[in-house]
């Protein structure tokens, strides 16, 4: 396939880092278009550890690359994105939350991730697998094209041993290079609250900000390798004595008094630290790009010191991007050592892919953002909603536009889509109204549009499917709408003359406004006959005294039929409640 000198896409940060990568590419395989010899693959890359849910932060180091690799797809190159599954790391600590598991893991900390069991009742083989699944399945229904390599399958076969055997030969080397960067602790009163990334804190011995354990140190000197216990498989061990030409490696265990001698050149139990491994798989694996979290980009942190590191193996440092962290509406930074911290398949959930791709193309990377959980979803949806209206009708940004095609297709197609895609907010309504039933959901759904009805709910999904999920799942149990049985014969003696004539218009125009752009006409008309106006007069047509009458109106409403003083947009609340009852909870 020829190459495309420019993306079709406006420029976008997505294309400008993908223009960076391609300059960078040819420049490391120079003289490939002019001889021609095929463009080489180009690297990008991701690190995921499983060493407990993979949330929503985690996923924005694997959509960073993937908008970057599906870019530069567009433009006709090959490109290879891995994900190294960093499941031979330790596992550190007994996350909160998970369910199936009790303080009884905490006796496998120290071993490998793949060592420890999965969670109680889980199919899978070991804790890795459990959680990497769940981020697998999510990133095929997102459209994330990958190559995963297994950080256990790469070690135990040997795979990296002329790294390591190099590593340890030029261990000097990597000592003088970290030991620029080892400080004194300054006092606890001093330290600056910053944030730390969990990932980086699971995928090593620490952070350059949180007293990394970079290799083993002590009266026989710097080792970059960590054995596991070939007795109780933990990495409490230290290497106490290593030569060069026969790869002769002693080690101890300080958990279980366990010591022995092995040949490193023949030795696949264990692994090197890991701001020696991250660099050393740059080199290996030919990485271009790959981002990295604030916490790996503050001075001595992993990816600083990793771009000195990755020379002594014969590699150069990734254009990296920093990014900045992902949040949840009303939550705090995500850390998944706390538990209960969303997860992108809890986001798939209740919204479509394209929305969540979306959330992630339309930010730079340093820019944070909040996935919505709570009622914003529903402002986030109708935001989308204009938008796709917009770029059909050709009225929207070129930055817009680019965002727009990043979230509803990739280099290999569109996504799936829902064919009639209501809007999310009346979605969830009709499913808080219906409470499960599907044929009154239709009918309802049915009456937004009389002229062109739904022939299915199917039609309406998965949209809809993800509105009664999230109305299921995160809106409280006393903010869901309960449709009054009978009607409130209190509340309807007292009304005034004004009152009792709002209703009677009401009444009086449902059978011709009987669906959702009619309601909406006649509910915020009322009010505005009632004043002497036409009911199609315009806001600046009306004073200030209407948008009272009006909530009045509504609130009077909503007391008649649900009993509260809010609820879903009346227009769709009456739909649901139909004609007939709507009549008798008004008193007709």
């Amino acid at each position: 396939m020829p190459i495309v000198a420019q993306s079709t896409e406006t420029t976008d940060w997505v294309s400008r880092f993908a223009d960076e990568v391609i300059e960078e590419s040819e420049r490391r395989a120079p003289g490939a278009k002019t001889s021609g010899a095929a463009a080489p693959v180009v690297v990008v890359a991701s690190g995921l550890s499983p060493s407990g849910p993979i949330h929503l932060g985690n996923l924005r180091e694997v959509m960073t690359p993937h908008l970057v690799a599906d870019e530069i797809r567009r433009r006709g190159y090959q490109v290879r994105h891995l994900i190294s599954w960093d499941d031979y790391d330790r596992y550190r600590k007994v996350p909160a939350g998970v369910p199936g598991v009790d303080e009884t893991w905490a006796e496998h900390i120290g071993k490998p991730l793949t060592s420890v069991p999965a969670p109680k009742g889980s199919p899978h083989p070991n804790w890795a697998e459990h959680f990497k699944a769940a981020m697998v399945e999510s990133l095929a229904e997102l459209g994330v094209e990958f190559d995963g390599i297994s950080q256990t399958e790469q070690y135990t076969s040997g795979v990296y041993r002329e790294q390591i055997l190099h590593a340890m030969k030029h261990r000097r080397d990597i000592d003088a290079i970290l030991a620029q960067y080892r400080t004194k602790k300054t006092p606890a009163k001093k330290q600056q609250q910053k944030p730390v990334d969990e990932a980086e804190l699971e995928a090593a011995e620490g952070s350059g900000a949180a007293a990394e354990d970079d290799g083993s140190s002590g009266s026989a000197g710097y080792f970059p390798y960590k054995p596991y216990c070939g007795n109780c498989e933990k990495d409490l061990t230290t290497v106490t004595s290593y030569d060069d030409d026969s790869t002769e490696l002693t080690y101890s265990c300080t958990s279980c008094g366990f010591s022995e001698t092995v040949r490193l050149n023949e030795f696949n139990r264990g692994k090197l630290v890991w701001k020696v491994d991250w660099p050393m798989r740059w080199a290996y694996e030919g990485v271009i790009f790959e981002p990295s979290g604030v916490d790996h980009s503050s001075p001595g942190s992993s990816f600083q010191v990793g771009g000195q590191i990755v020379g002594i193996f014969g590699g150069e440092q990734p254009i990296g991007p920093m990014y900045a962290f992902v949040g949840i509406s009303g939550m705090a930074k995500m850390s998944s050592s706390k538990g209960g911290v969303p997860t992108p398949a809890d986001a798939l959930k209740i919204m479509e892919p394209q929305l969540l791709r979306w959330l992630y193309a339309r930010r730079r990377p340093n820019q944070s953002f909040k996935v919505a959980f709570d009622q914003e979803i529903q402002r986030l949806y109708d935001e989308w909603d204009r938008l796709e209206a917009k770029v059909a009708d050709g009225s929207a940004l070129p930055a817009d536009v680019a965002a727009h095609s990043r979230a509803v297709r990739t280099a290999s197609g569109e996504l799936p889509r829902t064919p009639r895609p209501l809007p999310y907010r009346t979605l969830a309504s009709v499913a808080d109204i219906t409470a499960g039933h599907e044929d009154q959901a239709l009918r309802i759904l049915s009456d937004l549009d009389p002229a062109n009805p739904l022939a299915s709910l199917d039609e309406a999904r998965p949209r809809y499917d993800k509105a009664e999920a999230w109305i299921n799942t995160h809106v409280p149990a006393d903010q869901r709408t309960i449709v009054r049985d009978e009607p409130d014969t209190e509340l309807l003696k007292s009304l005034d003359e004004q009152g009792r004539e709002s209703l009677r218009l009401l009444l009086d125009g449902l059978a011709g406004n009987w669906s959702l752009d009619g309601l909406t006409h006649l509910v915020y008309g009322v009010p505005k006959v009632q004043a002497g106006f036409s009911a199609d007069a315009t806001p600046k047509e009306l004073p200030a005294e209407i948008k009272t009458a009006q909530r009045s109106f509504f609130a009077l409403l909503y007391q008649l039929l649900v009993s509260r003083d809010t609820g879903p947009r009346l227009p769709t609340l009456l739909l649901a409640v139909g004609q007939d009852r709507v009549r008798h909870l008004l008193g007709a």
